[in-house]
């Protein structure tokens, strides 16, 4: 009997749409494998939807996603939007949409593949082996706090942003830390400032409170800035790892450079209700927009979190990570990530790789 699901395809703006495609086409392989059916409805996010409707998140798009089963999301932002007011700017449509759909944890994996230790800038034997999660609140910190703004105080342009976050939001997000890490191999790194930060003094006190319900998991502590040089430093060290907004969305960028690119790390921001969103981590790069050059891996990964987390299909997930690995093993590679001795191609015919790699 033929499993039906409704996703929810935003492509949105700059490569958003191209890596969507090839996305899109390993879920069709899925499909065929499992005897699973998508029903693809896609709408505007980001520059695209305010050029249509004057703004970065339409309620349609808002509807659409909420009558989802996932949220299949490309990238946005483009330059010439730089100049509109922040409200309407293309970055406000993402905050908007994971409060919309109470996205709060947001799962990032950084995996470095044997086929690709060579792709790395750091030396193979720091980063072979690495695996790593890092689990991020998504919907509090600096991003959200109030107040905010720029105002003249004392005769001076000053802006402001607040770190804020209440009890109950650290206490659902360390309950997904804990939890991902007794799944993994049961370690668990809280990563916060509390030596400066009166919030991260907060968040380390309640992470603690709830360490007391997770006896099995080894739980360990480490500032920001010394966790941005230890995952350079010894990368291994690190299996989960939980910590907030702005922190954790520097360092998995800086993370992404221990398997060689952008183009590589998936995310999945999930809710306390049934609809999660799917993306890579990377941003729309507008320059390379219809270039057929950029790598849809992350994108390609992140359907393949959206098989494990929103649809339970451990199975598919796995068929998906293995058919990205044998591709990267027959060493076809993508500009981002090519070595002497490789075979380059495109996006789209990455995409076709990996998908005939699926259904073959």
């Amino acid at each position: 009997m033929t499993t039906q699901y409704n996703i929810a395809v935003l492509g949105g703006d700059g490569i958003g749409p191209e890596v969507i495609a090839e996305g899109v086409k390993v879920l069709d392989a899925i499909g065929k494998k499992f005897d699973m059916e998508f029903e693809y409805e896609y709408a505007l996010i980001g520059g695209c939807a305010y050029d249509q409707y004057k703004v970065p998140l339409p309620d349609t798009t808002i509807l659409t996603a909420k009558n989802s089963d996932a949220v299949f999301l490309g990238a946005v932002g483009d330059w010439k939007y730089d100049e509109l007011p922040p409200e309407v700017r293309p970055e406000k449509a993402l905050l908007g949409i994971r409060k919309e759909l109470g996205l709060f944890a947001n799962l990032r994996p950084a995996i470095v593949y044997d086929e690709l230790v060579s792709s790395s800038p750091l030396k193979p034997e720091i980063v072979s082996g690495v695996d790593i999660m890092v689990i991020r609140e998504l919907t509090g910190d600096v991003y959200f706090g109030q107040p905010k703004g720029v105002e003249v105080i004392d005769g001076k342009r000053t802006g402001f942003n607040n770190m804020i976050y209440n009890e109950d939001e650290v206490r659902r997000i360390a309950h997904v830390g804990f939890k991902t890490a007794m799944k993994r191999n049961k370690k668990l790194c809280s990563v916060d400032k509390a030596n400066v930060l009166d919030c991260s003094r907060l968040w380390r006190e309640i992470v603690l409170e709830v360490a007391k319900e997770y006896p099995e998991v080894e739980l360990s502590h480490m500032y920001v800035d010394n966790a941005a040089m230890q995952l350079i430093r010894e990368p291994k060290q690190f299996d989960t790892i939980v910590t907030g907004n702005i922190f954790g969305d520097i360092l998995t960028d800086e993370a992404s450079m221990l398997p060689g690119s952008l183009g590589l790390l998936p995310s999945a921001s999930l809710s306390d209700g049934s609809i999660g969103m799917y993306e890579p981590i990377h941003g729309s790069a507008p320059s390379l927009r219809g270039k057929d050059v950029v790598n849809p891996i992350a994108t390609i990964l992140s359907a393949a979190m959206m098989m494990k987390y929103s649809f339970n299909n451990d199975e598919a997930y796995q068929l998906i990570q293995n058919a990205v690995k044998s591709v990267l093993k027959s060493g076809y590679r993508t500009q981002d990530i090519y070595t002497d001795g490789c075979v380059l191609v495109g996006t789209q015919q990455m995409g076709n790789l990996i998908a005939q790699e699926i259904l073959y």
